[in-house]
């Protein structure tokens, strides 16, 4: 299993989890659909050749932002990485991704 973490603005919180969960993520045993999500505040400053989807170039950027965090399969992990990137509004979207072990 891995795990895989995301930030994203709240208008693009559900359509993103929904992508997401529509390729596999977020499956645990008899239950689909699980995340675990938190409300924070981001920041960034989009440089000189950016398209930033919120801010403007040059500007410090603060943003209400959600960190999603979910699992999926090993072979899953290649495509919900790239419905992530698919899905998100972000022209770089940050992310984490961890390979979990059984005990």
């Amino acid at each position: 299993m891995y795990k895989l973490a995301f930030f994203v603005p709240q208008d693009n919180l559900e359509e993103v989890k929904q992508a997401l969960f529509a390729v596999g993520a977020g499956r645990i045993g008899d239950y689909d659909c699980c995340c675990w999500q938190v409300k924070g505040l981001g920041q960034f400053r989009p440089l000189p050749g950016s398209n930033p989807h919120i801010g403007r170039q040059n500007l410090l950027q603060q943003v209400e932002e959600w960190k999603v965090e979910l699992v999926c399969e090993d072979q899953l992990i290649q495509a919900v990485v790239s419905a992530l990137k698919q899905a998100h509004p972000y022209e770089e979207v940050a992310y984490d991704v961890w390979q979990l072990s059984d005990l």
